[in-house]
């Protein structure tokens, strides 16, 4: 036996027994192919699988950098692919990491450092990752991660407590979660002297509540029943069931019966309510055909109605209500019904309650117009596996999904990876700009449009490799008064287009080339005229990087 340190990840599954007696051959079916996400990230991290059990993954790393890394990439891939499932179904890992001395034997890993990390991963939310302070310390100024410190935790068969931090995961709209602590260290117990008091006190109040409810019973049964009157119909736009798809006009629906429990409004509170008059070209998300039932019969319906959407274009609407509250109530609850039976992984949220918005968020980023530019020298054919800055989860569903979908359809990319497709729509224009909303909203910046219908529509570099997007603006690369000269001409181009810097930063274009290739030599001549050890930064709208 040798000992050594090591970084140990520990994963499973949160309520595997109950997927299991629901579905047992789905589960173990969909718990290999998850695996396989699982064991790729892990090896590509140059971490190495100890030990298996069921549904359960113990790992090392030589970092504790890989290790974090490691468990975000793979939490972010396996969400993409719950999306596929209603929320029941879905299959969602814990991860918890710490950094400990172990023990080596044949192979597997023994020791305080492997069982820490098991009771860390009990600590994490579902979906999400544990870590303790060790771990915190070597990661927190070396990776863009946002904790979540819980202080000291104590755990089953670990004599002193743990102290532990949250890895605050972002959600699908952008913004990062905020992680609750499961459990605290216990705290010191009460003297004894205090029991009797408190008894006593309890046996007070006990005595007084129960003759207040005696009494409040006997005033009760002597009240007058009153009848409630339910409101009147009221009509609801909704989303066709495939995400992104062009929403419809949905016949008039009864509100919930009486004395139905409606589902919460996650309603932004007043001072974050933007209070503009809600005018309907501006609202995000949704198609044409549903801005012009909120621009027609919405707006001209009296007070009391509310309306609610999701960022992927899922709308309810509720008109002619008894109160506020009650439109609000059912607009959500609308429209949260037509997200859920699309198994949209997206909350719906209050946009307008009368004709105010109330929409915490604001509009999402977008870029400037024309969204989309047209150039054939550019375009080719699209292709799943050429999709830029995806993993193969998220090319799998665009050839599932993009590939075979009616036109008119568009793919938006944000320069984190971010991606939102709109299938169906009425028109290009239609389709690029509600992909834009959703990507952006997600994304939080300014995303791109890289296909529509059959054709990628931006250039996608295939001799070196794309590593994010390209802003000559604000490229650190570029010496710093020649940034905007740049960008400037960059604009202006047609056709492919390279750029190449050499030690001191100076920059070489390459511009209206027939093809990539001449692009990038023209960039590379350019440079070497003015710069030494010239190397090429970026390809079109993209930043490029060696291939691996």
């Amino acid at each position: 036996m040798k000992r050594k340190i090591a970084a140990i990840f520990a994963a499973d599954i949160a309520g595997y027994s109950r997927l299991v007696a629901e579905d047992e051959e789905e589960t173990l079916r969909r718990l290999a192919s998850y695996r396989e996400v699982i064991d790729d990230f892990i090896a590509k991290a140059g971490g190495r699988i100890f030990n298996t059990a069921g549904d359960a993954v113990l790992a090392e790393f030589p970092s504790a950098v890989d290790a974090v890394r490691c468990a975000i990439d793979i939490q972010e891939s396996l969400r993409t692919r719950n999306m596929a499932y209603p929320p029941s179904r879905q299959m969602s890992f814990r991860i918890g990491i710490t950094i400990g001395d172990v023990v080596e034997r044949d192979g597997d890993l023994l020791g305080d450092g492997v069982n820490i990390a098991a009771r860390l991963e009990g600590l994490a939310e579902v979906g999400g990752i544990c870590v303790s302070r060790a771990v915190h310390e070597q990661v927190a100024n070396k990776l863009s991660v946002q904790f979540a410190d819980i202080g000291a935790q104590e755990v089953k068969n670990i004599p002193t407590p743990v102290h532990a931090y949250m890895v605050a995961m972002r959600r699908e709209d952008g913004t990062y979660s905020t992680p609750q602590i499961k459990k605290v260290t216990k705290t010191a117990p009460a003297p004894n002297w205090i029991w009797p008091v408190v008894v006593g006190i309890v046996s007070i109040v006990a005595i007084g509540v129960g003759g207040f409810l005696y009494f409040t019973k006997i005033e009760t049964a002597k009240a007058p029943t009153i009848a409630a009157i339910a409101p009147s119909p009221s009509p609801v736009a909704t989303a066709s069931a495939a995400p992104g798809a062009s929403p419809t006009m949905a016949p008039k629906a009864q509100l919930p019966p009486e004395g139905a429990t409606a589902a919460a409004s996650p309603t932004p509170s007043p001072t974050a309510a933007s209070g503009g008059k809600l005018v309907a070209d501006t609202v995000p998300f949704i198609s044409e055909r549903v801005r012009g039932y909120i621009s027609g019969e919405y707006s001209a319906a009296g007070d009391y109605k509310a309306l609610a959407l999701n960022i992927s274009g899922y709308i309810g609407s509720a008109l002619n209500q008894p109160n506020e509250e009650a439109a609000r109530n059912a607009a959500f609850e609308q429209c949260q019904k037509r997200a859920d039976a699309a198994q949209s992984p997206r909350r719906c949220e209050i946009y307008a309650v009368g004709n105010t918005i109330v929409y915490a968020h604001g509009r999402p980023p977008m870029p400037p117009q024309p969204w989309v530019r047209r150039d054939a020298t550019i375009e080719r054919a699209f292709a799943s596996k050429d999709f830029p800055m995806l993993r193969d989860p998220a090319k799998s569903r665009l050839e599932n999904m993009f590939v075979p979908a009616a036109k008119s359809r568009t793919v938006a990319l944000g320069p984190g990876g971010q991606y939102y497709m709109v299938l169906g729509a009425s028109s290009v224009d239609e389709a690029a700009r509600r992909a834009l909303e959703s990507c952006g909203a997600i994304s939080g910046v300014a995303c791109m449009i890289v296909a529509v219908d059959d054709n990628f529509v931006v250039p996608i570099p295939t001799l070196l490799r794309i590593t994010g997007f390209f802003h000559a603006a604000s490229s650190a690369s570029i010496l710093a008064e020649q940034r905007d000269e740049v960008a400037r001409k960059l604009g202006d181009a047609t056709g492919w287009s390279a750029v190449a810097v050499g030690a001191a930063g100076r920059p070489g274009l390459g511009l209206k080339a027939a093809d990539e290739q001449t692009a990038v030599n023209s960039a590379l001549a350019d440079c070497a005229k003015r710069d030494s050890d010239c190397h090429v930064i970026a390809i079109g709208p993209f930043t490029v990087g060696p291939m691996n």
